[in-house]
């Protein structure tokens, strides 16, 4: 076989369809834009979202944009002064007994304790995410700190492919 026996396959390559030639070729004259109308003329149609004048859905719906994060986790959030007006010194903290003293509204649901506010109050705090400070703190006053880590259901369980550090379950330092 030489360099000028090479052929493509037959039936790989098609002729592109010349439009406008003359009616014997079956594309003459309107070319295959019909009659008059918006797409036979020059320019043709226009942007994809254009509905003829009429303001188009993507301006009518500006609340319709964004992304919305599927795998997030809504915490409930309990700061540490609420913490120490609640609970007296040497008290367990847990989701349960958060949820008896109304600082959260379902025990189930995960919780994060936030560092706003001052604890004197030394208090075993239980939760699934603790911020810096509010480890710091609880921590200062002579309290532990105890991580749950977190149940996850439905489509968050579905997270593989994020490396282990960065999964909701791991451990949050």
């Amino acid at each position: 076989m030489k360099l000028h026996d090479l052929r493509p396959d037959p039936g790989s390559r098609k002729k592109r369809t010349r439009v406008g030639r003359g009616i014997s070729a079956g594309k003459g004259k309107t070319a295959g834009r019909g009659t008059k109308g918006q797409n036979a003329r020059p320019g043709g149609t226009k942007a994809p979202y254009f509905e003829g004048g009429q303001l188009p859905l993507v301006r009518r719906l500006p609340f319709k944009r964004g992304f919305t994060n599927l795998f997030r986790i809504a915490y409930q959030e309990v700061n540490v002064a609420a913490l120490a007006e609640v609970f007296k010194s040497g008290a367990t903290v847990t989701p349960e007994t958060l949820a008896q003293a109304g600082l959260i509204k379902e025990a189930d649901q995960p919780v994060v304790v936030l560092g706003d506010g001052e604890l004197k109050a030394t208090l075993q705090v239980s939760a699934h995410r603790f911020t810096k400070s509010a480890r710091e703190k609880i921590e200062a006053a002579g309290g532990s700190v105890t991580h749950i880590p977190l149940a996850l259901r439905g489509a968050r369980a579905t997270i593989k492919k994020l490396p282990k550090a960065k999964r909701p379950n791991a451990e949050q330092a």
